[in-house]
């Protein structure tokens, strides 16, 4: 794998992503590893679109949601947990692999009398739960974060207001989360006590370094580092459990969105949207799912959400 010059000086490992699904989202997201399936799921958020793509055999399923879908996750049961953009749902998408559209069983409803936010990034914990932010549509910073439990629904985790939250994930003991504002280029961190709902110590995990670069969806690896797609940089960085960079991965795509591990390989979505004439013909796979294999297994089993 070919190295590239860090501004410290240290050597940062670098490699390409290819594409895996020429899926053309207009806001790809949300992308997770089903281990029992062996597919990965994700969203098109402004098309209101479930994805599904096996890539073992190569075919893919895109089931319509009523409105737009920002986050999902595994549940125990087999189920998915859906973040639509008014409230949170459960589906056996399973069962409806014959279907365009799906059943869903409504958990929670989100901020219902505010129709100038929707719901965005989100993950389940390392305990049961789900947390997730909300997304202001005027541009300001009316979003909250909450976190999601079968036991108590939902509560509000006492973060600071935000503009489009995102980069929720936790760290492997689930007392440690990772979050962010993409209004800002840096990701925080704080102490996350899953069973009180209650959240302290807030502090910068890392400054991004690339101008123009905002902190998209992330994940954290079996060694504990955090990869973070980063919009309008093209690429996805790991960070050292310590800050440090460690590798960048190059997307063919200007506006990487999320991403997730199976094994080896990375995979992360991409958006097409806010992209011109002149800019998709510069980068015609945007929107696609990109896969990068990486020199060892770095994955660690997708965390699942209890439901009711």
């Amino acid at each position: 794998m070919p190295t590239a010059a860090w501004p410290s000086g240290e050597a940062v490992n670098d490699a390409l992503a290819t594409l895996q699904v020429d899926s053309r989202c207009r806001l790809g997201e949300s992308i997770l590893w089903c281990p029992h399936r062996q597919v990965l799921y994700w969203t098109d958020i402004l098309a209101a679109e479930l994805w599904r793509h096996d890539p073992a055999s190569g075919q893919t399923h895109i089931w319509t949601l009523p409105e737009p879908l920002a986050c999902l996750a595994l549940a125990e049961d087999g189920r998915l947990l859906l973040g639509l953009a008014k409230g949170l749902y459960a589906s056996d998408v399973q069962a409806q692999l014959g279907m365009r559209t799906l059943l869903l069983a409504r958990l929670a409803d989100v901020e219902a009398d505010d129709p100038r936010t929707r719901v965005n990034d989100g993950r389940a914990d390392r305990h049961g739960g789900f947390v997730f932010g909300t997304k202001s549509e005027d541009g300001d910073r009316r979003g909250r974060f909450y976190q999601y439990t079968a036991a108590h629904g939902l509560r509000e985790l006492a973060l600071p207001r935000a503009g489009i939250p995102n980069s929720i994930c936790f760290d492997a003991a689930g007392t440690r989360m990772y979050f962010c504002d993409s209004l800002d280029p840096r990701i925080l961190s704080c102490r996350y006590d899953a069973a009180t709902a209650t959240v302290s110590d807030i502090d910068v995990f890392v400054d991004l370094d690339k101008p123009g670069a905002e902190p998209d969806g992330s994940i954290v690896d079996a060694e504990g580092a955090l990869w973070n797609a980063q919009w309008g940089a093209g690429r996805v960085v790991r960070y050292l459990p310590d800050g440090r960079t460690d590798r960048i991965i190059r997307i063919p795509a200007p506006q990487p969105s999320c991403c997730t591990l199976h094994a080896d390989t990375l995979y992360v979505t991409s958006a097409r949207v806010g992209l011109d004439a002149q800019a998709l013909a510069a980068h015609p796979l945007s929107g696609g799912v990109f896969a990068c294999r990486l020199e060892r297994a770095l994955a660690r089993a997708e965390d699942r959400v209890r439901l009711p």
